[in-house]
């Protein structure tokens, strides 16, 4: 069954819990399972939670339902790090609560976490700050906003939707931002494994390394700042 939301982004549900953008025609996760993929993609391939310490940055382009950043406070929680986890998203088109909630109401493993970020979201409200996270959203097109940014992640989750269908997000030229914004040893995941990808990202100095991607994707891409850009050797604090 699929049903078409009337307000935020435009998103159409299909099985009632899995959205799927009306301007691109991809889901914004794994109809399989969400949560996992996140787990596997954007957390394992950054290889977190073992890289975790107080005041690291995760930044992400294309939040969506802000899935991953529920799975990486989840992560940061179970692992028990002392501190506060920073996090940075960028996105065109945020999404309402309601839809959030809608999507993220699949995912019962994390429902406590999910419950407590979601009190803080509100329209308009584009910054949450707990006892153990500083997130921030950076609303408007990431070719415009992500190179006046003037922060530097310590690990990327390249998360908008597939190249063929938003190009936009996979340029060269956003893509060397992303390594510009980067500390060193800084490193990025995603889903993708679209070889112009791939050659950006090492191109703009990453080590880039194809490896399995979940479910019924073959491959997905991961790597490491191997070559540092102008100010990329300032820490992610």
């Amino acid at each position: 069954m699929t049903e078409t939301g009337e307000q935020g982004a435009g998103l159409i549900w299909r099985e009632g819990h899995v959205p799927v953008s009306a301007r691109f025609d991809d889901p914004y996760f794994s109809p399989d399972d969400g949560l996992a993929e996140s787990r596997h993609v954007f957390l394992a391939g950054n290889d977190l939670p073992g890289r975790f310490r107080d005041g690291f940055h995760i930044a992400e382009l294309g939040f969506g339902t802000g899935l991953n950043l529920a799975a990486a406070l989840d992560a940061w929680r179970r692992a028990e790090v002392p501190g506060v986890l920073r996090y940075t998203a960028f996105e065109k088109y945020p999404l309402a609560p309601a839809e959030m909630a809608r999507a993220l109401c699949a995912f019962p493993e994390i429902a406590p976490v999910v419950e407590e970020l979601l009190a803080y979201w509100r329209p308009g409200r584009r910054r949450i700050r707990l006892a153990d996270l500083e997130f921030h959203l950076i609303e408007g097109d990431a070719r415009v906003t992500l190179p006046r940014w003037a922060g530097r992640a310590d690990a990327w989750f390249l998360d908008g939707f597939a190249p063929a269908r938003n190009p936009g997000m996979w340029t060269e030229a956003l893509l060397g931002e992303v390594a510009r914004h980067s500390c060193a040893g800084g490193s990025f995941a995603t889903f993708t494994a679209a070889g112009h990808v791939r050659r950006a990202l090492a191109a703009a100095g990453f080590r880039v390394m194809r490896v399995a991607g979940f479910g019924r994707k073959r491959h997905m891409s991961r790597g490491v700042l191997a070559v540092p850009g102008p100010g990329n050797g300032e820490t992610g604090r």
